[in-house]
């Protein structure tokens, strides 16, 4: 299966040009986003466990808030500097096309999130509709967490099939060589 995507008229095969796949061996913010992510969800793991016991009990508030606080400033952390890393691999900070859904989730997932905040520090949600909102917030976390997950498995899809279809080549310059010989 081949992912088409147009950019500016051009069509390109695959999610990567070999030109960017370059660009994102070489960043360092490649190893930053691979370290966030994974801790991201290390961090949303253990603050799902404390929302649902507070919901489940009524006990562990303050420790279930904290903890979604800490998700959001991670969430905060990886959009950023996955901007960054989108400006370097693919020249602009955010909708490159390769990851343009992906980034438009992500601002749901953001814009929830922020609204769990927002209603945390005006005080206008009770203890358990804001975790109800955490809850809706951390569903919309996993939905994109799947999207880039997705594309991470697409992109390895592409390498092998770009590395096999070099091995077939040089398989068949050899078999040329030892025909001419």
């Amino acid at each position: 299966m081949t992912l088409r995507v147009t950019s500016q008229g051009s069509d390109r095969k695959g999610l990567y040009t070999p030109d960017e796949r370059a660009r994102r061996d070489a960043t360092a913010w490649t190893l930053v986003q691979g370290i966030l992510a994974p801790l991201q969800f290390l961090v949303f793991i253990v603050s799902l466990g404390l929302v649902i016991r507070f919901l489940w009990t009524g006990e562990g508030y303050g420790a279930a808030t904290v903890s979604i606080l800490i998700k959001t400033g991670f969430l905060y952390l990886i959009m950023v500097t996955g901007a960054i890393w989108e400006k370097v691999v693919f020249g602009q900070y955010l909708f490159a096309p390769a990851f343009f859904w992906e980034d438009v989730f992500s601002f749901a997932v953001i814009a929830l999130h922020t609204a769990y905040v927002i209603a945390l520090l005006a005080h206008s949600l009770s203890p358990t509709a804001l975790m109800w909102l955490a809850l809706a917030a951390y569903a919309a976390y996993v939905i994109n967490a799947g999207q880039f997950l997705w594309k991470l498995r697409q992109a390895r899809l592409q390498a092998e099939a770009e590395d096999s279809g070099r091995n077939r080549l040089a398989e068949d310059l050899a078999d040329a060589e030892r025909t001419m010989a």
